[in-house]
């Protein structure tokens, strides 16, 4: 009990600081500006310096594959090699004056390729020379980027990894951000891939590398940085961004995150978990659309299935997008206007009008009008994800 008692002490604590943050923060945030303007540059930074802060996804080849593509130049290098000397081998002079052998070939390719060159073959004709000049001192080239291709792969990435930060940074809009890659961010991933998000449509923002190799494995953009940091949060295009998840670990995060992010970003979506239910309001205050308590969600559940452990898996089908049954959203058809959201053909729960969401029997939605949303029971089948949804 003094374990739990010292915990709610110290959310307590958090949640009051961060409070005091929300009501002073106009007057310190001319001072906050001033110090982040002198310790955040991500964004001054020139695009290479970016590589490592910034990951795009990466096609999928394993070791295996890399290997075998490097074996196949080389043996291309040495293959047009050999070619060329016995065509011409009238033209190469050998010590043991036998004339020059397809094995002959071989092994002058060998060395010549390896730089080893012992000089018992050469070229000695002009047309011999002349293509030792212009085909195989190239493949010679060739022949070494295969040899040390592993420290040039690296370089390479790195040129690849900043090109493609550089046209994301210019083109990435209306994306989501993901602020917090631990047990909620990952789970708001899956249902946002699940419900047919493109990976590249989201970007996730986090501290921890494992977290973000993890991400990045999914296909998504990460950024390497604390979410609380402005700089960080303009890196991940907050302010071009559709909707931002804050997924901290920490309600007293989660209001500062918030903050930030809402100061970047005026018109995104905001969308904020917290793990208690006092700290709700801080959150909105910070600007958060909609929020999350996700302790009381999860009790809620808990305290569902000692009774009517059915009715939590029927919720726990709702809430994956991906099979079963979902919750979807759709404008009103034409042939609906005017009649009962409850008489209609889908399962309706609710309807969103002018922003504001109503339950199935309330007055106000009697008669559904142009220009509502309908929120509904959909049925998730395999052949659903080779059609579009339907509205």
């Amino acid at each position: 009990m003094d374990g739990v008692g010292s915990w709610s002490q110290r959310c307590t604590t958090r949640a009051a600081t961060a409070s005091r943050v929300v009501q002073h923060r106009p007057r310190y945030a001319p001072a906050v500006r001033g110090l982040r303007a002198v310790t955040d540059r991500l964004t001054d930074r020139p695009d290479h310096a970016l590589v490592g802060v910034v990951r795009m996804p990466e096609g999928r080849r394993g070791p295996a594959q890399a290997i075998a593509r490097r074996v196949i130049g080389a043996v291309f290098a040495l293959c047009a090699t050999v070619l060329m000397v016995y065509l011409d081998r009238d033209g190469y002079s050998d010590v043991n004056e036998d004339g020059v052998s397809l094995l002959d070939a071989f092994y002058y390719a060998t060395v010549s390729l390896s730089t080893t060159g012992y000089g018992d073959i050469a070229p000695v004709s002009e047309s011999a020379r002349l293509a030792n000049i212009v085909v195989i001192t190239p493949l010679r080239v060739l022949f070494l980027i295969v040899l040390i291709g592993t420290t040039l792969e690296v370089l390479t990435e790195r040129s690849r990894q900043a090109l493609k930060i550089q046209r994301w940074r210019h083109k990435v809009r209306d994306h989501v951000v993901v602020i917090g890659y631990g047990t909620k961010g990952r789970a708001a991933v899956n249902t946002m891939l699940g419900d047919g998000v493109e990976p590249t449509g989201i970007v996730v923002v986090d501290t921890d590398h494992s977290a973000l190799e993890a991400a990045s494995s999914l296909g998504l953009v990460t950024v390497n940085g604390n979410g609380t940091r402005s700089d960080v949060l303009r890196l991940a295009g907050v302010a071009r961004a559709k909707s931002v998840v804050v997924a901290a670990n920490r309600d007293d995060a989660a209001v500062l995150v918030t903050l930030t992010a809402r100061e970047l970003a005026p018109r995104s979506h905001l969308v904020a978990a917290v793990r208690e239910a006092e700290n709700v309001h801080l959150v909105r205050q910070s600007g958060a659309d909609t929020v999350v308590v996700s302790s009381e969600t999860a009790g809620r559940l808990l305290g569902m299935a000692t009774r009517t452990p059915s009715v939590v898996d029927l919720v726990e089908d709702l809430l994956t997008p991906d099979t079963g049954l979902a919750i979807g959203e759709r404008p009103v058809e034409r042939s609906e206007i005017g009649g009962s959201p409850r008489h209609l053909a889908d399962i309706v729960l609710g309807v969103v009008r002018d922003g504001r969401l109503f339950r199935v029997d309330a007055p106000d939605v009697d008669a559904v009008e142009a220009g509502d949303l309908l929120l509904y029971v959909r049925k998730i089948t395999p052949a659903e994800d080779s059609r579009p949804e339907r509205g």
